[in-house]
């Protein structure tokens, strides 16, 4: 704690010790101002702006140091000044007594709550900002809760002082009037209980729950008002295109994960529904990115522990790589996973698959041409943007003499680079570099950031990176790429570390720095939808135009396969229902693996994103190299590591270091995403012996630490005491 709230603390403390040392509340009682009242009456008359501003004064200062026996002064307001003068002091003294208690707990007690419990401050803060000052207005409302609480409180979070001042001053009118007034008859007032009869406690209840009830009474129809509010003047450019009837009830654009889910949404609900799309179903999971890249890994995997099979007492084992043959392995894999996706059998769930390029031409008209050069245009009530993302390209100078390859055209290769460069220290990149070292390329991985996988905690980032250079990958980082050079058939790529040029001679480059979302010729431009990384949207998925939503890479946050399925539910649900009802997209728990040997996997907060959003937490490590699996299976690497909340088991967020880490980490998705903590984990049985017994370890590591070693003592003198 800093000098000022260490002084701001020890003046408040001093000023409640010596309110109570010297018992001032005895000039606050209604007693004592009853038996003073002609006096003050006079005082008044004599000197009314001395009387005004002493009081002003008292009462702010009462007010803001949380003192009980504003209600007595606010009946001494009434008795004095009369009922409208009386309101106008007391409304205006208690808002600002209010609003310096509001800014005193801000001060002192902020930091260290949002050190505590900043996870849940942060939703409380969201809530706030939202729907803040509805909030504060209702409370005040009802005389039964304290109103030095809420002041508190309100003070914990993110409220604008100024919003708090002015609902402050409105809320507490009603029963400011009802004391005032109350005042004027002082002398026939004998305690405060009978101020507020319970008709009047009950009609001020009624009073602050009324526009809540009303609220969630009228909430469908204050939602459609407020779309139509809002969408109002970008519809109003399209004045007289909007269909009497339509031919579609949804048009999806794009064949990927959310385009394919959100398409099957509609069809099973028996919704109109024209899923259209340009290149190959299935989108970049299918036939560039996660289909393929796992099918090499395995071959990858497959090479590696045959180098070192000697380990399992095989020592004759011999491997030959003819990369052209795994290659071609890959896109049998894609082959036979490509009718999950194909056209035939999203015809036969309902849908209307359409080949060919998609734009839209009004809020309520989607113009394709297919790939015969057919041009047509359907009129639908909603429309779902999934059109996903493609591989960034840096314009690094000579970039175009040397050549470059990415996870879309990396797979027409049929020949393996003896020298690989590879731009990128993210997922994709770290898979790619691995899987290649093991299949004999010499490899050297760029990073321009201080280190790998950066979103992940530095162990994590350490760990992965001494497993890339155990597989030969020579790992970069703190290095930026400048600009790449051809001289006769020998490439390079020059990059700068700590100002130092350095020269990187490959064969191939692979550029793996990220990937942005496909905006361009889908009619967003022309329709003024906001579209700058990424198309904006709103917690409904919906754009500017409610009835145009957007789901899948092309929307953000994430650029998950499973995250554009789970948005697609949403963005289809509320594209067809959302005249009626809206679903918020949830991204509470999003897991997510990096398929690197072994796996990196997690779920929610890491120990770096806990530290950064100030959320307080707890560690618990199980390591693997103690699970009976692990050990007979060679696989001993890596880590089970839980975040919880201090001194409870509920699960903050899970990293899971090894082995088929992305297949353990369910369990802990399950758990989050119900509310389950670790006893449960451990109160459940694990085959023996597999990999997932892990995770019941890890429990029983916490349950181990939060031992309740008071009891413990007690028990043991109690078997001591029976065995006599």
């Amino acid at each position: 704690m800093n000098k000022k709230k260490l002084l701001t603390g020890v003046i408040v403390a001093a000023a409640v010790v010596a309110f109570f040392v010297f018992d001032l509340g005895r000039f606050l009682s209604l007693d004592y101002v009853k038996a003073r009242q002609a006096d003050f009456s006079a005082l008044y008359e004599s000197q009314p702006v001395a009387v005004i501003a002493g009081f002003f004064v008292g009462y702010v200062a009462l007010t803001a140091l949380s003192f009980p026996g504003a209600a007595v002064l606010t009946l001494a307001a009434g008795a004095i000044f009369g009922l409208v003068a009386g309101t106008i002091i007391v409304s205006f003294a208690s808002s600002l007594g209010a609003t310096f208690a509001f800014l005193a707990s801000r001060f002192v007690l902020r930091d260290s709550v949002q050190a505590r419990f900043g996870a849940r401050l942060a939703e409380i803060d969201k809530g706030v900002a939202k729907e803040g000052a509805f909030y504060l207005f209702t409370l005040r409302l009802v005389p039964l809760i304290p109103f030095f609480v809420i002041n508190l409180l309100m003070g914990l979070t993110k409220m604008k002082a100024g919003t708090f001042y002015w609902v402050s001053q409105l809320g507490m009118l009603a029963g400011t009037v009802v004391y005032v007034n109350a005042g004027t008859q002082l002398a026939k007032i004998d305690s405060l209980k009978g101020i507020l009869s319970p008709a009047i406690i009950g009609s001020f209840v009624l009073l602050g729950l009324f526009p809540w009830i009303a609220r969630r009474l009228l909430a469908p129809l204050i939602e459609r008002f407020t779309d139509w509010w809002r969408a109002r003047p970008h519809y109003a450019l399209w004045a007289g295109r909007k269909p009497r009837s339509y031919d579609r009830n949804l048009v999806v654009i794009g064949a990927g994960a959310a385009g394919l889910v959100s398409s099957y949404i509609a069809a099973a609900v028996k919704a109109k529904v024209t899923l259209v799309e340009h290149h190959k179903m299935g989108g970049d999971c299918l036939n560039y990115g996660c289909v393929p890249s796992k099918a090499l890994i395995k071959t990858a995997k497959l090479m590696r522990q045959m180098r070192h099979s000697q380990q399992y007492g095989i020592h004759s084992a011999e491997a030959t790589m003819h990369f052209a043959e795994a290659m071609d392995r890959v896109a049998h894999v894609i082959r036979e996973i490509e009718p999950h996706d194909s056209i035939e059998r999203y015809t036969k769930l309902g849908v209307d698959v359409v080949r060919g390029s998609a734009r839209i031409v009004d809020p309520w008209h989607v113009q394709i041409t297919g790939d015969d050069g057919t041009t047509r245009t359907l009129s639908t009530r909603s429309i779902v943007v999934a059109t996903g993302a493609a591989p960034f390209v840096p314009p690094l100078p000579g970039l175009a003499d040397v050549g470059v390859l990415t996870s879309d055209t990396l797979w027409t290769l049929r020949e393996l680079p003896a020298r690989l460069v590879v731009l990128g220290g993210g997922p994709i990149g770290c898979e790619l570099a691995q899987a290649f070292a093991r299949l004999g390329s010499l490899v050297t991985q760029i990073e321009m950031l201080p280190r790998i996988m950066v979103r992940e905690d530095e162990e994590v980032s350490a760990y992965a990176r001494q497993a890339l250079e155990a597989d030969g990958v020579t790992v970069l980082t703190g290095h930026k790429a400048l600009r790449c050079e051809r001289t006769g058939a020998v490439k390079a790529i020059v990059v700068d570390s700590a100002g130092q040029e350095k020269r990187i001679e490959f064969d191939a480059l692979l550029c793996a720095v990220g990937r942005v979302a496909r905006l361009k010729g889908y009619g967003l431009e022309e329709l003024g939808i906001p579209a700058q990384r990424t198309i904006e949207t709103n917690e409904y998925l919906q754009t500017i135009y409610p009835n145009i939503l957007a789901c899948g890479d092309v929307a953000g946050p994430f650029q998950f396969t499973h995250t554009a399925a789970h948005q697609a539910w949403y963005a289809a649900v509320n594209g067809l229902f959302g005249f009626a009802r809206r679903f918020k997209a949830d991204y509470s728990v999003i897991p997510w693996a990096t398929f690197i040997d072994p796996e990196v996997a997690r779920v929610g907060l890491n120990e770096q994103e806990a530290r950064e959003k100030g959320v307080a937490y707890e560690v618990t490590r199980y390591g693997i190299d103690d699970l009976d699996r692990a050990i007979a299976d060679s696989a001993t690497q890596g880590w089970v590591k839980v975040l919880t909340v201090p001194g409870k088991d509920r699960i903050l967020g899970v990293t899971i270091v090894g082995e088929h880490a992305g297949d353990l980490l369910a369990e802990y998705v399950l758990a989050m995403k119900h509310g389950l903590g670790l006893n449960k984990i451990l109160g459940t049985i694990h085959t023996y012996p597999t990999l997932a017994e892990a995770n019941k370890y890890a429990a029983g590591e916490w349950k181990r630490a939060h031992q309740p070693l008071a009891l413990l003592r007690w028990v043991e003198r109690l078997h001591a005491w029976r065995r006599g």
